[in-house]
């Protein structure tokens, strides 16, 4: 067995409510009409990270995600109470990212510079589409001029670091809408791009009644020709869905991806934590309607359930993350990360190889390009098996 090193501390807050649910969407949001719960909800964050302090010690915490859910409902006043009450129960790195979400739908002007002064200093924007037709049918709440608007509102808000969500393969979509997308966002100078196809995932309007989306051939297309304007722009894919100028890279998510720990508070977050004293990691889950999280917060009957990963599952857990960059991981990562040495994982990786889906070079194993296209096909091989 190999020793456990506890990697870099992130902080996921969710913020669960918006104003429509987009039929694709599979997170924990839920509409809420009327004045939201703003002070109350901010008092649980604060009563559930108090409750999952003993689990990090001293531990500093390196990156923010303020995700949802919309955000950007929030005022600018509460999320700067949220964040003076984190700052007073646990320390931020000097050089902290704070990202927050935002729905171009909902940007009100001047809030940004509110936000930056709350303490975010990164914002990730929902764009979807710059096309009526496809915001229309993904039920986007916001219209093609209101992404402009708000990447206006957050330069001028003082906030430079910016993503824009961009989705492809959508309904009917062409090559040429596709790349239409592409060019709108690149004009709009975002740091970093956030580029992903449409999935129809379980429990969504769309899995349950399936638009027509474009076949294989239409999708592979769409994702080379808009690749290549990425890359053509400056643009360098440090993940499956991820493209970024250099040094613009989002850490929060690269934690993730690395297999490094976070917090996560709020209604249905979810944590893991590696201890290294006991050699063990911990995932974390909190309740999930936003109703009952208040209510339990009001009621101080407590919002986490907490369960051991077993051995058996880390070779899986570590692979689903880390084998979504390009640029791999080391030997030293998967065992620091993992406590498990790379004999756990090596025949499979060699099976990999040997299909042609991963590759070697020194201490580092990495995806092939086949890899990236097979993705889903390379993490299954790392499933654990049933006896």
């Amino acid at each position: 067995m190999s020793a456990f090193i506890e990697p870099p501390l992130g902080l996921y807050i969710h913020l669960p409510w918006c104003v429509r649910k987009c039929p694709y969407c599979d997170f924990n949001s839920h509409v809420h009409k009327g004045a939201l719960p703003e002070a109350d909800y901010v008092g649980a964050l604060l009563e559930d990270l108090d409750a999952d302090l003993p689990l990090v010690g001293g531990r500093i915490v390196d990156t923010v995600f303020v995700g949802g859910g919309t955000p950007s409902l929030f005022s600018a006043e509460s999320i700067a109470e949220l964040f003076t009450g984190i700052r007073a129960r646990i320390e931020f790195a000097p050089a902290v990212e704070v990202t927050l979400e935002a729905n171009p739908g909902t940007v009100e002007h001047g809030r940004f510079a509110g936000y930056r002064e709350a303490g975010v200093n990164r914002i990730s924007l929902g764009a979807q589409s710059f096309n009526a037709r496809q915001l229309a049918v993904l039920g986007r709440i916001h219209g093609v001029a209101d992404t402009a608007r708000a990447v206006g509102e957050i330069l001028g808000g003082g906030l430079s670091n910016f993503n824009l969500d961009v989705m492809y393969a959508l309904p009917e979509q062409t090559v040429r809408n596709a790349n239409d997308d592409i060019d709108a966002a690149l004009a709009l100078g975002p740091p970093h791009l956030s580029h992903y196809q449409l999935a129809l995932e379980p429990g969504t309007v769309f899995h349950e009644r399936p638009p027509v989306l474009p076949d294989e051939d239409v999708a592979e297309a769409i994702e080379s020709t808009t690749h290549e304007r990425l890359e053509g722009a400056g643009y360098q894919q440090y993940e499956i869905s991820a493209w970024a100028r250099p040094g613009a890279e989002c850490r929060h998510n690269l934690n993730y991806w690395q297999f490094g720990d976070y917090l996560g508070i709020g209604a249905g977050a979810h944590g893991k934590l590696t201890d290294a004293s006991e050699g063990t990691l911990k995932r974390t889950v909190k309740t999930k309607q936003p109703r009952e999280f208040l209510e339990r917060a009001r009621n101080r009957t407590g919002q986490r359930t907490i369960a051991e990963v077993p051995a058996g599952e880390r070779v899986f857990e570590f692979m689903l993350n880390a084998l979504r960059l390009p640029a791999g991981f080391s030997v030293e990562q998967f065992e620091t990360r993992t406590g498990l040495p790379i004999s756990a994982a090596l025949g499979t990786l060699k099976a990999a190889e040997g299909r042609g889906l991963v590759a070697q070079s020194g201490a580092i194993w990495h995806p092939t390009g086949l890899g990236g296209r097979f993705l889903n096909d390379l993490q299954s091989m790392f499933l654990p098996k049933r006896h």
